[in-house]
């Protein structure tokens, strides 16, 4: 196992879009290998304008099963929720 390539996971930026999409996975020796091998084949249409890779030993992700303990702080914070304010009626909709 110490010869395979690092893996590395894909994002691609779609013509119509702002923001990067996880396509998929590949191995590859570098960053800019990887970029080349992702160009190849995950934009054979030319549907990419911008390829992110990162190494997948560089990702760090929390568990869908701490969502709770994870996201019940955010409860605590009224201020982050504009349910208390007044919106005059010339305002329009919001």
């Amino acid at each position: 196992m110490q010869n395979e390539w690092p893996l590395w996971e894909v994002f691609i930026r779609g013509q119509h879009g702002l923001s990067h999409r996880h396509v998929g996975s590949l191995h590859a020796a570098d960053a800019e290998a990887a970029i080349r091998n992702a160009r190849d084949v995950y934009t054979r249409r030319n549907e990419g304008v911008s390829i992110w890779v990162v190494e997948a030993s560089a990702i760090a992700a929390s568990s869908p099963d701490e969502k709770g303990p994870l996201y019940e702080p955010s409860n605590d914070k009224v201020y982050r929720h504009p349910t208390f304010y007044d919106i005059p009626d010339d305002a329009g909709a919001m």
